[in-house]
């Protein structure tokens, strides 16, 4: 039989683990409370650090875009003038190619013009022969096969250098005919301080010797350029004019290097012995 003593006893330590279990039972709650706190608060941390990044982020955002519409981009190209030419003539570019050089066929003692019915006007241009004998030779055999024919000049320069370049039948500056001729005449007399006249007609080239092929340009200012492209003609005042229209009208990119806004074709190159 159990005593009053005994009872009292186990009474007591019942109590006792009752109260450790409330304690115990107390803390895991509160543990996990103050898990569920820190969690919650943790997510608003987050959430607030994101969303002040955010709003960071979109104010310079904000201003950047602020800044662009308020200050023209380097980049931007400029609003285009009207179209000075006129349309294309109907017909499409030839895809000829030849592995050389034609033989030589004209007379290098006589006089040579070219005459480029283009969309913008006609340029007429006095050939160097006799300085330039394999050049006008070769515009001369192009001219003949119509390999001018309905191309774009594709490049226009407003910007150190002042030149139209043309001769290309695919119109993407990296064109030709198949075949490549000699520099010539790099010594001539209007060639003086490293300018090449307004007036010129050259030959483009890969930069390299003797890379020249059928991409050529027409200089409508003074340009400072090395010795190193063919002149082989020069451009008449009414080709002139042509050219200063041309030019006036600006290309494409705003960086002074582009295609031409306006839209230069050559609908028929002829080469004439004078």
């Amino acid at each position: 039989m159990v005593s009053q003593e005994q009872r009292r006893r186990q009474l007591a330590r019942e109590k006792f683990l009752r109260q450790q279990q409330r304690r115990t039972s107390a803390r895991r709650k509160a543990r996990m409370r103050n898990s569920v706190i820190a969690s919650v608060l943790g997510v608003i941390v987050i959430g607030s650090v994101a969303l002040y990044t955010t709003g960071v982020l979109k104010n310079n955002d904000d201003k950047a875009n602020a800044s662009s519409e308020t200050t023209p981009s380097a980049s931007a190209s400029p609003s285009k003038a009207p179209d000075p030419c006129a349309k294309p003539a109907a017909g499409s570019v030839k895809k000829l190619s030849w592995k050389k050089e034609p033989a030589m066929a004209i007379d290098t003692s006589a006089d040579y013009t070219m005459k480029l019915a283009t969309t913008c006007g006609d340029i007429g241009i006095a050939l160097k022969t006799s300085a330039a004998p394999h050049t006008v030779n070769s515009f001369d055999f192009l001219a003949s096969k119509g390999f001018f024919d309905h191309t774009k000049c594709h490049r226009l320069t407003t910007n150190g250098i002042y030149v139209l370049q043309c001769g290309d039948p695919t119109g993407t500056g990296s064109g030709g005919p198949g075949y490549t001729i000699p520099d010539e005449n790099l010594k001539d007399k209007s060639l003086k301080g490293g300018v090449y006249p307004a007036g010129t007609v050259a030959m483009a080239n890969t930069g390299q010797k003797h890379t020249g092929g059928s991409q050529f340009f027409l200089v409508y200012q003074d340009s400072q350029l090395p010795p190193s492209y063919t002149p082989f003609g020069t451009i008449d005042a009414a080709g002139m004019k042509v050219l200063k229209k041309i030019a006036a009208a600006g290309e494409s990119t705003g960086q002074g290097d582009g295609a031409p806004n306006a839209t230069v074709v050559i609908n028929k190159a002829t080469v004439t012995k004078s």
